[in-house]
């Protein structure tokens, strides 16, 4: 069994729990790719510095001598340091899924979040993104994931969850437009902040609290190329 997949007792529940998460032999490489990497380009900013410092016509010349000044092991440090909290912020964005026959838990950034295994009524992938679907064909959640695809299908068909291949409510996805027929005034409008929250490039945490706001008018929303999709769900 691949070290990416394990199970342990779980005590809450009496069972076993599998859980998903990058292999540790993967994370370690990852984390001495980064360090050795940003080591790397620190030391090849010094010399690059003086050389900047040789064309008059270079802006900003005050601070590329300063750096030029630098000596380079100091400089290899302090890029290895930016590497690793590269991948310390990005390692902290990684999905965790513990799923026994009773829950799905959702580690995240942190946080957490569990459902019962009967609030569940699909689970599937979209794109990069785990999607898990309640009774109301509402989403519950909804997760960048890198995890391998067939290892987490297996996993829920394992603990008896319904999974799909494919979004099975995909064809009922819309563009949304401005004042788009059919959708309420508040939905609209939680639809028009969100979208200039894309355009800006707002933070996912900013456009997730819109998601779950949308799910409170009945609204299901998924995006693609920086546009909006909507379909509705029984609130």
């Amino acid at each position: 069994m691949s070290r990416e997949l394990r199970r342990q007792p779980d005590p809450e529940v009496g069972g076993h729990v599998t859980v998903l998460r990058e292999p540790v032999r993967d994370i370690v490489v990852a984390y001495v790719v980064f360090v050795l990497v940003g080591a790397g380009l620190g030391w090849l900013v010094a010399p690059l510095a003086r050389w900047l410092t040789t064309l008059p016509w270079i802006p900003f010349q005050g601070p590329v001598e300063l750096v030029a000044s630098i000596p380079a092991p100091v400089l290899s440090v302090v890029g290895a340091v930016a590497g690793l909290v590269i991948m310390l912020a990005f390692h902290h964005q990684q999905l965790v899924i513990r799923l026994s026959d009773d829950r799905v838990v959702l580690i995240r950034k942190g946080g957490e979040q569990a459902f019962p295994r009967d609030a569940v009524a699909m689970a599937f992938r979209d794109g990069e993104q785990l999607v898990l679907l309640g009774q109301d064909t509402g989403e519950l959640a909804r997760h960048d994931c890198d995890l391998k695809a067939d290892r987490v299908a297996d996993a829920f068909k394992e603990h008896g969850y319904p999974w799909a291949d494919l979004d099975p409510y995909r064809s009922e996805f819309r563009l949304w437009v401005p004042d788009t027929p059919g959708l309420s005034a508040g939905a609209n409008a939680v639809l028009k902040a969100r979208q200039e929250e894309l355009d800006r490039g707002d933070s996912e945490d900013d456009v997730r609290d819109l998601r779950e706001e949308l799910a409170r008018h009945g609204i299901v929303v998924r995006d693609e190329k920086g546009r909006q999709y909507w379909r509705a769900h029984e609130k």
